[in-house]
């Protein structure tokens, strides 16, 4: 009769949280962050059917990295425990807390009697009345629960990654900035140049603090992208006033921001009062006179100023030559 090779259970055990580890760490990293108006998840997933992004009940949301399979039975799971809590009880009584001490319970029963542990973490996130109500549950292979503040990440270089969302995380980021934040940071994982995800790769999705009861929303390409494009400074097409000199600074006869330069700028032309000063009273008689000054031989030239005058105009000798 032969007999197994002994192991210790330490070794055992050792081997199983190496391999979960490996696995897990094969898979694109989640970013999950609190900001001003609620819960953000963010990870590069261009599949636009197998998400790794879900809701679970009305207020609670989850997220893994690993394999799909694996995590996928555990969300499902998850909701059928929520729906059959909030039927026999109260739709109050469903929490995140309680959903993850049931993933806990599971990954830990798991990782010790199966011969494979479950290659997932997960994150189970509920969004509370208030900032301080928020609740955010990492779950790692073994069935370790940690409560998280603040952000969480994890899949991939969960480390490096979680150093550049600390440095950049505040309670009272907005959506956009937090968005831009989580992108910035996957972006970044690859320990190289930092690289720019596109909205088309990404999967986004929050947990907005004011919305009634369902406060899930999935964010669609078009919105990701006018939220990752956000200006935080001024519009497009104005400019600040910062930038404009004070008005007693401006030379005469100097170009203005946007009135052009002095050569198109058109000259003041005074308004037509309807009455004639006193030299051009003068004028006007003299030229119904007809008479030229005697002893000027000089004729005189046309100027631009001048109307064309005809043959019958008076001051015209008859019969000049033009």
């Amino acid at each position: 009769m032969n007999m197994p090779f002994y192991v210790s259970p330490e070794q055992l055990m050792k081997d199983r949280a190496d391999f979960a580890r490996k696995g897990i760490a094969r898979g694109r990293s989640v970013v999950v962050l609190a900001y001003e108006g609620g819960i953000a998840f963010a990870t590069e997933n261009p599949s636009r059917a197998l998400h790794k992004i879900s809701e679970i009940y009305d207020r609670i949301a989850f997220a893994a990295v690993g394999k799909y399979n694996e995590f996928e039975n555990l969300r499902v799971a998850g909701v059928r425990y929520a729906d059959m809590r909030g039927y026999s009880y109260d739709r109050s009584d469903v929490t995140a807390r309680g959903l993850a001490n049931a993933y806990a319970q599971t990954l830990g029963t798991v990782f010790i009697t199966e011969s494979k542990p479950l290659e997932v973490e997960i994150v189970v996130a509920e969004v509370g009345a208030q900032a301080a109500d928020d609740q955010i549950y990492r779950l790692t292979y073994d069935g370790t629960v940690a409560d998280e503040h603040g952000f969480v990440v994890m899949g991939g270089q969960a480390e490096q990654l979680g150093r550049r969302v600390k440095e950049g995380w505040r309670a009272d980021l907005s959506l956009g900035e937090a968005l831009r934040l989580a992108v910035a940071a996957l972006g970044s994982g690859d320990g190289s140049a930092s690289r720019s995800i596109e909205a088309a790769q990404l999967e986004v999705a929050v947990l907005e603090r004011d919305r009634p009861r369902r406060a899930f929303r999935r964010l669609n390409r078009q919105v990701l992208a006018d939220l990752l494009a956000e200006d935080t400074g001024t519009a497009s097409g104005e400019t600040p006033a910062d930038d404009l000199p004070p008005a007693g600074d401006v030379a005469v006869g100097a170009a203005t921001p946007g009135l052009g330069t002095p050569d198109t700028v058109p000259p003041e032309v005074p308004a037509d009062t309807g009455t004639e000063s006193p030299a051009d009273e003068a004028k006007a008689d003299e030229a119904k006179a007809g008479e030229a000054p005697a002893g000027d031989s000089t004729e005189e030239s046309p100027t631009e100023d001048k109307p064309d005058e005809g043959p019958d105009a008076p001051g015209t000798a008859p019969g000049a030559d033009h």
